[in-house]
């Protein structure tokens, strides 16, 4: 099973940078996106042979999350069950026979850490999530989790130390997660690597430079370990400042 994940960053922007040659030419069995900035009825995708399934954001033209599968999911569901997290459209479930996946966008922290203490609540309450999951069948996440969590997932570590997604307080969540039972699977495969990022600022030529951040990942429960096949970075690919993420499953 072939699954991408891709920050967009506006959906609508991409659709006319090539989103659907790009999703074609990707060919995967599930496709989860992430910051769609939508509201229902705000686009038409013709994908055929796919569900659609979205969460939007209360907010117009903030966040949202959306999933396109072609194996029929058991059941899908949107958010966390908790109304102060379920209103920025963030997460949906879909239950598939032997697992569930789970497609996120978690919130960045801001400029000065404003937003760190929901942020961190967040964390918390999203980790306790995937462990209730897990005590029905295997979970798979992807998304942008808004974290490089290692030093060798930016390019900048030490002018970056204290700004959002690279503070010590994210980055402790990021372990305290991993350490719950799930694996990176993009270093399960290439542990030592540089130089693989997802995302860029659209500022100061920094794809060009590959000035970039790995803060888009693939996860899943560690009972899954023999069932990964391969995971990927697709850097070739541009239409927002995130490039898709992949994994293929043996499931």
């Amino acid at each position: 099973m072939k699954l991408i994940s891709w920050n967009v960053n506006g959906l609508r922007a991409v659709v006319g940078k090539g989103f659907v040659d790009i999703f074609h030419t990707l060919d995967a069995d599930v496709f989860c996106l992430q910051e769609t900035k939508l509201q229902a009825g705000q686009i038409t995708l013709e994908l055929p042979g796919y569900e659609q399934y979205w969460n939007y954001a209360q907010r117009k033209g903030y966040s949202g999350t959306a999933v396109f599968t072609r194996v029929k999911p058991v059941s899908v569901t949107c958010g966390l069950g908790i109304e102060e997290h379920d209103t920025e459209g963030r997460v949906i479930t879909a239950e598939y026979d032997k697992f569930y996946l789970v497609n996120v966008y978690t919130p960045n922290s801001k400029d000065g850490l404003a937003r760190l203490p929901y942020r961190m609540e967040w964390e918390d309450a999203f980790r306790n999530y995937l462990k209730a999951l897990e005590k029905t069948k295997p979970v798979v996440v992807c998304g942008d989790m808004n974290v490089a969590h290692e030093e060798i997932d930016l390019k900048n570590p030490k002018t970056n130390r204290k700004n959002a997604g690279f503070s010590d307080e994210e980055r402790a969540k990021m372990t305290e997660l991993l350490n719950a039972g799930f694996i990176d699977t993009f270093r399960y495969f290439y542990p030592d690597k540089t130089g693989e990022y997802s995302w860029w600022s659209y500022r100061f030529n920094a794809r060009k430079n590959n000035a970039g951040w790995r803060i888009d990942y693939f996860l899943t429960s560690e009972i899954l370990k023999d069932k990964l096949q391969s995971a990927s970075i697709h850097q070739e690919i541009f239409g927002s400042d995130h490039c898709p993420v992949e994994l293929e499953l043996d499931i």
